[in-house]
């Protein structure tokens, strides 16, 4: 089984080259802390719906160094997209290790208790990369990502916007299944998605 540290000290153990449907390659890698400066013009490039859709705590260098800096140090694993043409990140894959007791909760009210064999997922892509094949290409990856951490089910990063049709019909693609719905404190509804890897 994999560890946060492993992956740190040798990222080659989860990088990957895919090449999209329209023939061009990208690269599937983990984050390094070499990334900062790439990682911020992603953030940065990140249209107002896209961040409405995949919010992150903040879109310039200050954020992308924050995350660059707690490689390993958290529960959290994060991997990037990278175009292989231009070197540009187009992708940020995010796992979380540690479930949460908000997350907890709400599952627990829809008969699924959550534990040590579950873990969070999230991702976002660059919008030119939106509709491209990218996240079919990735999940595969993304699942055995989870298994080789020791998981047996994956759940979204505080669920999916409701109205977010496009990832709804991403996720169910990829065997997710709605199990309830929650409304944030934007007033927003999201519903809550399990995919267990085992079925």
């Amino acid at each position: 089984m994999l560890a946060l540290t492993e992956v740190a000290e040798n990222p080659s153990v989860l990088t990957s080259r895919l090449t999209l449907d329209d023939g061009s390659h990208v690269v599937f890698r983990p984050l390094v802390h070499g990334d900062a400066e790439g990682l911020a013009g992603f953030l940065g490039g990140l249209s107002g719906e896209t961040r409405r859709m995949s919010p992150f705590d903040g879109y310039g260098l200050v954020a992308a160094t924050e995350l660059c800096d707690a490689i390993a140090r958290y529960d959290k694993l994060r991997l990037v997209v990278e175009d292989v043409v231009s070197g540009g990140i187009v992708g940020l894959v995010e796992f979380g290790f540690d479930v949460v007791a908000g997350d907890v909760a709400r599952y627990r009210e829809a008969g699924i208790g959550l534990g040590a064999t579950d873990c969070r997922f999230g991702v976002t892509l660059a919008d030119d990369h939106q509709g491209r094949g990218v996240g079919s290409r990735v999940f595969p990856l993304v699942a055995d990502v989870a298994r080789r951490f020791g998981r047996k089910r994956v759940i979204l990063f505080g669920g999916v916007l409701a109205e977010n049709a496009r990832a709804i019909r991403y996720y169910e693609k990829n065997g997710f299944r709605a199990v309830g719905s929650f409304t944030g404190g934007d007033g927003a509804r999201s519903l809550d998605m399990v995919l267990d890897l085992d079925a």
